[in-house]
């Protein structure tokens, strides 16, 4: 099984989260299912999310499209996420 680990800094998380369950069901056609979604306790600013992902290269294509960095944007992420692919 194939898994995208996804950890980034934002301005608020409120903010953050609207947008980012507003992207839920195009995540999901891009075969992202998300598994957790976590906040640091020392930073609730600071999030680690994981996907199960169903293919990997559709789910490196989604998270370089325009639409996913516009995404990151508007909802505040501080900096460039770091995203890890993982199998187990």
């Amino acid at each position: 099984m194939t898994y995208m680990l996804c950890k980034h800094r934002v301005h608020d998380f409120e903010r953050w989260h609207k947008i980012f369950t507003s992207h839920a069901e195009a995540q999901k056609k891009s075969g992202l299912h998300l598994l957790y979604l976590l906040r640091a306790t020392n930073d609730p600013n600071q999030i680690v999310y994981l996907f199960k992902v169903d293919n990997m290269d559709v789910a490196k294509a989604f998270t370089k499209a325009p639409e996913a960095t516009q995404a990151g944007e508007q909802s505040g992420v501080i900096g460039k996420p770091e995203i890890i692919l993982l199998n187990d």
